[in-house]
Parts: C-alpha cells; sequence; structure tokens
C-alpha cells in the first residue's frame, strides 16, 4: 500500500518546481515593489564607494515584500562591489529564530560566526565579544552591512541595548564602517525604541503597502507558471487565492500558501487539477495552523490579553465589548497566574497589535466628553476558539 503512495508521488506530480511557491524563493523580477526597491538600492549604494549608507528600517505587515526587497537589492549590492573591487560583506540575520535572539550574546555570536570567527555557545562576558567583533572587523578595510530580520523580536525579548551599541560601534573602529538594516512587522515598532536608538536606527524609513488584489494574482501567476506543469491550475484558483489573500492586509506568504497547499491536496488526491474547491480546504487547513502557531508565539501578556478578549465574547455571545472589559478580566487572570500586571495604556497597545495579526477586530468611536475607546470584537473561527482557549490556558498555567 506505502508502495503505491510513494510511487505516486514520484511518477505523477503535478509539481515541476514546488520551491517557486515558497516565500524565501527569490524570483528573476519582483513584482509590484519596483519603488521600493529603487528606494533601498538608493540609500545602499554609497557603500559601493566604500561610504557608510545610513542606517534604513524597513516595515510593514507580513508578506508584503520587505525581506525579499531587502535581500535581492543585497545580492545585487555584492555582484557590483565584486566589480568595483569594494570590500563589501553582508550578515543576514533572523532574529525570530529560536537560540539566535534570546540574548545580546547569542546574536554577537551569531555576527562573529557569520564573519569566520567561532566562539562558545556561553560563557565568555558580553564585553569581551564586542571586543572581538571590533577586532575582527578592524583586521581590513572593509563597510559591513548587518541586516536584523524582524528586528522587534531583538528588543522585545533582550531590549534596545544591542541596537544602541551597535548604531554606536563606528567610534570604535579604525579602518571599517558598519550599517544597519532593520525589518519589522509591527509598524510601531520604532515609537517604542530609546530616543537615542530610534534617531539612530531609523536614518532612513521604508514604509511596505499592503498589496492589493490585482498585485497578488500577479504574483500568483508569475510563481504558477515556474511552479507547475501546464493545465494544471483551474480557472479562478488564483483569484480565489489573491482574493482570501488581499482580504487579511495583502499578504504575499498567504496567497502561495494557498496555492501550494490547493496543488498538496490535489497531488495527494491523484487529481491532475487545482480546482477552486481545493483553494477553500486549503484555507481551512492554513487558517488552523497560522492561528494556533500566532498563538503559541506570543508573550505571556499577549496571551493573557487574548483570553481576556475570548473570555469577554463569551460573556457577551459574540457581539462587541470594550478595552475596559478586556482590562478588567486581565486583571484577574493576572492574579490567577501570578504574572505582573501592566497598565490599561499597555493593554491598549496590545489589543492594537491583535487587531493586526487578524485574531480580533476593533473600531474606535468617540464617547463625548468621556474620550474614545475601542470596540472588540474575536475574529477567530468558531471553530478554533476552544483550541485557542486552552492552548492559552496551558500556556499560562491555568
Amino acid at each position: 500500500m506505502l508502495d503505491e503512495i510513494f510511487e505516486n508521488f514520484t511518477k505523477n506530480t503535478i509539481f515541476q518546481n514546488k520551491r517557486a511557491l515558497q516565500a524565501s524563493y527569490t524570483p528573476e523580477t519582483i513584482l509590484h515593489r519596483e519603488a521600493e526597491i529603487k528606494q533601498i538600492a538608493g540609500v545602499l549604494a554609497p557603500a559601493l564607494r566604500m561610504e557608510k549608507p545610513s542606517n534604513l528600517f524597513s516595515y510593514g505587515v507580513t508578506g508584503t515584500g520587505k525581506t525579499l526587497s531587502v535581500r535581492y537589492v543585497i545580492s545585487q549590492l555584492l555582484i557590483k562591489a565584486k566589480e568595483c573591487n569594494s570590500n563589501l560583506k553582508t550578515v543576514y540575520i533572523n532574529c525570530k529564530l529560536k537560540r539566535v535572539a534570546d540574548t545580546e550574546y547569542r546574536i554577537l555570536a551569531e555576527l562573529l560566526s557569520a564573519l569566520g570567527r567561532k566562539v562558545p555557545v556561553t560563557g565568555l562576558p558580553t564585553d569581551s565579544l564586542y571586543k572581538m567583533f571590533i577586532d575582527v572587523i578592524n583586521e581590513e578595510e572593509q563597510l559591513l552591512i548587518i541586516v536584523l530580520d524582524e528586528i522587534d523580536q531583538v528588543v522585545e525579548k533582550i531590549g534596545d541595548s544591542l541596537l544602541y551599541n551597535l548604531t554606536r560601534l563606528d567610534s570604535s573602529l579604525q579602518n571599517s564602517q558598519i550599517s544597519i538594516v532593520g525589518i519589522s512587522n509591527k509598524l510601531t515598532f520604532v515609537d517604542t525604541l530609546d530616543p537615542r536608538v530610534k534617531s539612530s536606527l531609523s536614518e532612513e524609513e521604508i514604509l511596505f503597502h499592503p498589496y492589493n488584489a490585482v498585485h497578488l494574482k500577479d504574483i500568483l501567476e508569475q510563481r504558477a507558471k515556474e511552479a507547475f506543469k501546464k493545465d494544471i491550475v483551474g480557472e479562478g484558483v488564483l483569484e480565489k487565492c489573491s482574493a482570501y489573500a488581499a482580504s487579511e492586509h495583502g499578504d504575499a506568504r498567504r496567497a502561495l500558501d494557498l496555492l501550494r497547499v490547493s496543488g498538496e491536496i490535489v497531488e495527494r488526491e491523484g487529481n491532475k487539477k487545482i480546482e477552486q474547491k481545493h483553494v477553500d480546504l486549503a484555507e481551512a487547513r492554513i487558517e488552523k495552523d497560522r492561528v494556533l502557531d500566532i498563538v503559541k508565539s506570543q508573550p505571556k501578556q499577549f496571551q493573557l490579553t487574548l483570553l481576556s478578549i475570548i473570555t469577554n465574547s463569551k460573556c457577551y455571545n459574540g457581539k462587541c465589548f470594550y478595552t475596559g472589559d478586556v482590562f478588567e478580566k486581565y486583571s484577574g487572570l493576572c492574579q490567577a497566574t501570578k504574572i505582573k500586571e501592566i497598565t490599561q495604556r499597555r493593554i491598549s497597545d496590545i489589543i492594537g497589535e491583535l487587531d493586526m495579526l487578524g485574531l480580533i477586530t476593533t473600531k474606535v468611536i468617540s464617547r463625548g466628553r468621556g474620550g474614545k475607546t475601542r470596540e472588540i470584537r474575536l475574529a477567530v473561527n468558531k471553530n478554533l476558539i476552544s483550541r485557542v482557549e486552552n492552548l492559552l490556558s496551558e500556556n499560562l498555567n491555568l
């Protein structure tokens, strides 16, 4: 029986290059990001003359092409630098990866490793790693561009001391210079930084706006030609994938995942055509995985706030409720879990971020002299609410 399944997958595949549907895949042409790519190139181009480019901060919601655009420009920059005999080096670090951004030590160790200097996983003072880092860079005249993807994860876990130190290392360098490119999904991230770090990090800023449905369809058409054999994608499939993704902040990753999973479902069925019904099946499967992954990865204060929102949603039978209602339930959960309570203003910020993640929907309303508040509704699929609630209770030891 297993031989038959394996034989089907090896001989009857509908894919010709499945990698083309991965978010990390870089196509020859990046569609609908020409303006942003030119901006990034304009900021980083002085590196070809061994002049320090301004630090650059790119931000926008998930799946808007930030990382793809930055990595594309960096790759082209390195090719040109080789032609110009410019000693340009780049280091890319994804700060969301486990055991990379947990401590300042680990990030410095990762940077040193990328520059060819191995250090122990633990055991040395952090100051020693900074000294080693400076010594390595000072060994030759060079310009180093450090790309910190998901840079908000660093600050969330260890504060902004690393960014403060990195943005001020140039004073300790003799022959070399450092520039930093930060990438974040959080639109308000820079506002949470120390003012000194904020002014240094975001010398240049580029906002990536969400793709619309037309943009997403163009991207899917481009990738589908590379990913699938001829006549595999049925009528209306790309439009449906695009519409789903456009309704969720214009997320290209989401659109690509929908098309890929739709293809996997068809292949598993032994069919040869992706139809609109397969997109619906893929949407249900991805939604479940996405929501549970998001919930698992959030800090404790986010999890407490979300559980407070779920509790209120049950009390109000799915109708809207307000920030004050959430804070009241949140305070009770803090007492039950013995987790330190934060201010209502910070809870309001977290509510805004949960809205951005698509777990809730909010609407600001005026109460006249009473000021403004938010109407809140839970946006998690009804079939998933109990699973999310159980996951939160388990993570919070309730």
